[in-house]
This record gives C-alpha cells, structure tokens and sequence, in this order.
C-alpha cells in the first residue's frame, strides 16, 4: 500500500493527471479510501477530484469524518461538484456525515442539496439522536395490497433499480400503512395473475422510528433479517433499516462500551491519530476518582497495623486475595453489562441474580480457598484458615458488587457499561482488605 501511495504522489508532483485517473479507475473503493486517507492536504483533493462519480461517492463513505471535512473544504469552491456528491450519497450515510458537523456548515450544505433530498435529509434529522429514524433508508420498494404478482414484478424492474435491498417487497394500503412483507423469491415463483392480498401472512415485524438504535439490534438478532420496516405510530412505511447499517451501529456500541469499561469517558479515536492532550482528557477523570477511592484501601491497611505487625507473614497474601475479588467482581460485571444490552435480563431481575450469584461465588471460591490454602501450608501454616476463609468470602463480595453496580446505574439511567472494570476493582479491592484483616484480627484475637 505505502508503495502504491508513493506511486501517486509522484504522479501528482509530475502532473501526470491521465496516468493517474487511469491508476484509481484500476483500484476498487476501499484502497482508495485508504489512499486518501494517508495522502497529504491537498493531495487528497486533487485525487478525490480525479474519481468518477461511482467511485468517489462509495470512497467517500469510507473515509474518516475528519478526512470527509477536510475534503468538502477543499473542494467547497466548486459548488456543482459538492453538490452532485452530497445528492448522490445515500440518505443515511449522508445523515450520519451531517449530524457530525456544526450546526452552521450541515445548514449551509443542505441548501446544495436537490429539493426532494433536501427534503428527505431534513425529516431524517428530525428524528432524536441514535433513534432508528436517523439510521433508516427510504429507499426501499412498497407495493399497493390490490397489485396482483404481475403488476408487482412490472413496479420492481421500474423503481428497484436505486433500493438497498430488493430481498423484501413491502406491502401498503392506500394511505401507505404497512400491512405486510413479502419475499422476493415468493412473487417470483407465484402466478402473475395472483393477487397479492391471498398471499399475505400478518407476520411482519417493524421497527418505530422512534425507538432506541439498540432495540434494532435486538430485533434484528431475535429474527435473523437482511432489512427490517420503520413506521411511525400510526404505522405508516417511512422506510427501512438495513443489516450492515446495524451491524455498523453494533461495533459503534460495543466500542462504546468497550472504552467505558476501561474507564475511559468515551469512545476514543486511533490512538495513532490522537493528540495526547485529547487522549489525557478521555482518561484523566476516572483515574483521579479511582486514585481517591484507593486512599480507602490505604486507610483500611492503616487501621490494622497492629496486626500486620504481629503476623508480618499476612501481607505475602494479600494481593492475591484481594486481586481474586477484583477479578470475580470484573466477571461478573462483564456478563451483567452484556445481558442487560442485550434484553436477556430486566432490572427487576436483580433479587433472583443475586441470590443465584451468591451460591455461584461460594462454589468458586472453594477450590479457589483450596488452591491458597496449598500455598499457605508451605509458607505460613498457621493461617491457612484466615487465608481460606479471606478467599471465599472476598470471591463472594467481588461477584455481588460486579453484579450489583450495573444494576444500580441501570436504575439511575446511567449506562451500565460505566461500571468499569477498574471500578469494581477498586470497590473489591477495598472490601478485600478489610475482610481479610477483620478476620485475621478476630482469630489472632488481636483486637
């Protein structure tokens, strides 16, 4: 790749502008993509310039947003050229790239836009923020329900031409509310003169466009479709969500929360590309509040000097026991965080989890004690029962709080993936500390 970008910039620096439309005609749209990506200002403009209008279109939708910017700078001079791009993108690619910009420059470049896209654009912005009307397409094939196969078959070859996916016909009455889908394949094998309404299941299933981006990836997962039917609430056909859009939207999430539960504010981007100011200032918040809740774990050890001072041998197990809670705790809040996404579990599931999690952690924490104990009867003997007992305990308390946290910010309407691992860490590491000792205490009877 870096030999075919040194390639282009020798042919740019020479001029040679034939030479180099002839090279990108010859590269499919995703090396283009990454060619511009690593040209240059101003380099990539003039490549961007060269494409033919198939290609920079489907290039464009697969560069950076800082990279699409940069561009529509660039090449904002030549008005036509900008506009034929933004009217030629699909309308939810294009609401995604307008939803990124300042409220000024998204204005300024809808006004480019041809009145039926701009008006599309507009009702699609209309719609909340990661609401599903701002992923839908309406570019989709509908048919009336008194269109019998052959009028159906007739309608598709005029206007499926420019649909996302042709897989799904869907089915309206007059006033376009949805009645009901229809394979491809079963109008192709029906008889043309089959109405359409004595093929009609009632077994549809749609989205409201104003339902949460999540709920689609439920949807879509729980029903295994290529592209599902967004409706308002009276069930009219606004358009469709297609597949690799949710699948788009699933990575989106899962890096989201990826980030969060390492204890970043937010999603970052390319660490590479990142100013280490910006990377600081995703980071600085959650390590500071996690510096502070460790005081407590210092405070804990400081209150239980005296019997540090009298069993010196404690201390030789004490990271591995608190580090066993840590890591129980980080289990159990990465299935919790997951099934809660997910939909497999409710908020009001909690009482039943958490007592099926206490008997889970106890019988963790058993061959867990067995294993420490092992250890103990080589180096310390005489607490092996402290050591055993600070095991299953602490594996119990980890769960419950890794449980637990992301219950509670549910309830607080507080993404559950914001209790990160180095949380709950923290939290079992401070109530490891204190177990261990309170109980080393009470058996060496030194209070």
């Amino acid at each position: 790749m870096f030999e075919k970008i040194d390639e282009i910039r020798e042919l740019i620096e020479e001029k040679r502008w034939k030479e180099l439309r002839s090279q990108l005609s010859g590269l499919d749209s995703l090396n283009v993509a990454e060619i511009i990506e690593e040209l240059d200002p101003g380099e990539d403009i003039l490549v961007f310039r060269l494409l033919s209008s198939t290609q920079g279109k489907e290039s464009f939708q697969l560069i950076s947003h800082d990279k699409q910017e940069e561009i529509i700078e660039g090449i904002a001079r030549y008005t036509n050229k900008l506009s034929s791009l933004l009217n030629d993108l699909d309308p939810d690619d294009r609401t995604a790239f307008f939803e990124e910009l300042p409220g000024q420059v998204s204005q300024r470049l809808i006004q480019l836009l041809s009145p039926e896209e701009r008006s599309i654009a507009l009702k699609l912005l209309g719609y909340p923020e990661e609401s599903i009307g701002r992923l839908m397409t309406p570019e989709f094939v509908a048919v009336k329900v008194h269109f019998t196969v052959a009028q159906t078959l007739d309608h598709i070859r005029k206007f499926g031409r420019n649909s996302e996916t042709l897989n799904v016909i869907y089915i309206v009455d007059d006033n376009w509310k949805l009645i009901d889908d229809i394979k491809i394949r079963e109008i192709i094998l029906a008889d043309p003169d089959q109405p359409l309404s004595e093929m009609l299941d009632q077994r549809f299933v749609s989205l409201n466009a104003y339902d949460d981006q999540e709920t689609a990836i439920r949807v879509f997962k729980d029903h295994d479709r290529v592209a599902l039917p967004v409706t308002d609430s009276d069930g009219v056909l606004l358009g469709i969500v297609t597949f690799d859009d949710i699948m788009d939207i699933e990575e989106e999430e899962a890096t989201e929360d990826f980030h969060k539960f390492g204890a970043f504010q937010n999603a970052i981007i390319n660490p590479l590309k990142a100013k280490a100011t910006f990377l600081y200032q995703k980071r600085i918040l959650w390590l500071t509040i996690l510096v502070f809740m460790n005081i407590f774990a210092g405070a804990a050890i400081s209150n239980f000097e005296h019997v540090i001072q009298s069993m010196v041998s404690l201390m030789f197990f004490l990271p591995l026991l608190i580090g066993s809670g840590g890591n129980a705790g980080s289990q159990s809040a990465t299935l919790m965080i997951r099934s809660l996404a997910v939909g497999d579990v409710e908020v009001s599931d909690w009482l039943k989890l958490i007592g099926k999690e206490f008997l889970v952690s106890f019988l963790l924490g058993i061959p867990m004690a067995a294993g420490v104990s092992m250890i103990a009867s080589f180096k310390s003997p005489e607490i092996i029962f402290v050591v055993a007992s600070t095991m299953v305990i602490t594996v119990m308390a980890g769960s419950l709080i890794g449980l637990t946290i992301p219950f509670i910010f549910t309830k607080l309407k507080i993404d559950p993936a914001t209790a990160s691992a180095p949380l709950i860490t923290s939290l079992a590491d401070i109530t490891g500390v204190w177990i261990y000792f309170s109980i080393a205490s009470r058996f060496f009877g030194l209070t």
